[in-house]
């Protein structure tokens, strides 16, 4: 498979169609391929991922779990009292990890600057209304996700999220150095640039204020939105050193490696690692909620924390992981026991071209091996 996907990156780069590419194929706990192509990237060069790290704080949140930190049916509030206002009393982890607490909204006028303000996103978190009774119904929560899991991990544990991410994960996979949430400092010249395709356009407020009109997921409910326009996850805001700095666990900044070694040892052991047990893993990878998106517009089947099916080549029931909105996405198949994670340097909005090419490479491989 190494040849195969290796061919493939390369050829992808060559085209044009991506900046730098970086991916990794685990299977059976083993790594099978590791390839990268394009100026300046290497096995361990970094990418912001965007969304494809909400799989990475859910896996956080399942570790403390497994450990006896809490439960999934554990109400926020009894951790964080403070998120109790506005009748959110009984919404659980459980809620948070499914997209159905009902909070998906962060103030329009939200910056990158208040997305790095652990306790001021916190608090005005806390404050929200919700936009649904919890449980009751499920809505994509973009940037609220990260905050809500990160803020129950250091109530329960007294650790920021990217300290626990170090102790219970990273640590043990001995992917320190390529895992995290906020990057130190000194390691940001390992971060890859990412760029926007060229030609495209800066989002105007004429065009929020029409995309609000259209889409669910943009549009505003009494001041506020899930998609602030001054914090959406472009290549400059990706680039910036204050957010890859911060502790934002709606994403996460990570190696191919890295993810796709995480992704492993969710399925079983990598170098003598199981992050959560059997019974654990079918829990986590079961259908939790389907139907209706209230901020997508489109039906959505998610396990805790995970998205299920995902599609193209590798689509199926036992498929889960998240995909993040620059094109990036990790996911890993409980019946084949393949993990497989695609990093990048353009930011192709919802465009997964590059990672179901590579996802048809990896197929046909596995299906011949």
């Amino acid at each position: 498979m190494q040849d195969q996907i290796q061919a493939a990156v390369e050829e992808i780069v060559a085209s044009g169609a991506e900046g730098g590419l970086q991916v990794a194929v685990y299977r059976h706990g083993e790594p099978v391929a590791e390839a990268v192509a394009g100026p300046g990237i290497a096995p361990d060069t970094l990418f912001h991922v965007t969304s494809t790290g909400k799989g990475v704080t859910a896996t956080v949140v399942h570790v403390l779990v497994e450990q006896g930190v809490f439960t999934y049916e554990t109400p926020i509030a009894e951790l964080w009292p403070q998120f109790a206002a506005h009748g959110k009393g009984r919404a659980t982890v459980r809620h948070a990890l499914t997209h159905t607490v009902g909070v998906p909204g962060v103030p329009v006028g939200t910056t990158p600057e208040d997305l790095c303000d652990w306790d001021r996103m916190c608090a005005t978190i806390a404050d929200a209304r919700p936009w649904w009774e919890p449980g009751t119904k499920q809505g994509y929560h973009p940037q609220t996700f990260g905050h809500i899991l990160g803020e129950v991990v250091r109530r329960a544990t007294g650790q920021t999220i990217s300290q626990s991410l170090r102790a219970n994960v990273a640590g043990p996979l001995g992917v320190a150095g390529e895992l995290y949430f906020g990057v130190p400092v000194a390691e940001h010249e390992r971060v890859a640039r990412l760029a926007e395709p060229e030609g495209t356009p800066e989002m105007t407020p004429e065009m929020f204020a029409a995309f609000a009109e259209q889409v669910p997921f943009f549009r505003v409910v009494d001041g506020w939105t899930a998609a602030p326009p001054a914090a959406m996850p472009t290549a400059a805001y990706c680039n910036r050193a204050d957010v890859l700095a911060a502790d934002i666990p709606a994403g996460a900044v990570a190696s191919a490696r890295a993810l796709a070694r995480m992704y492993s040892a969710l399925l079983g052991e990598v170098d003598g690692v199981r992050l959560i047990s059997p019974d654990r893993l079918r829990e986590v990878t079961a259908p939790a909620v389907s139907g209706p998106d209230e901020i997508a517009g489109l039906p959505a089947t998610r396990g805790l924390g995970y998205g299920l099916g995902f599609e193209g080549p590798l689509d199926g029931p036992t498929l889960f992981g998240m995909a993040g909105s620059a094109g990036t996405a990790a996911f890993a198949d409980t019946a084949t026991g393949i993990a497989v994670a695609v990093a990048k340097t353009t930011v192709s909005a919802g465009d997964y071209t590059t990672f179901n090419r590579i996802a048809d490479v990896v197929a046909k491989a596995a299906s011949t091996s």
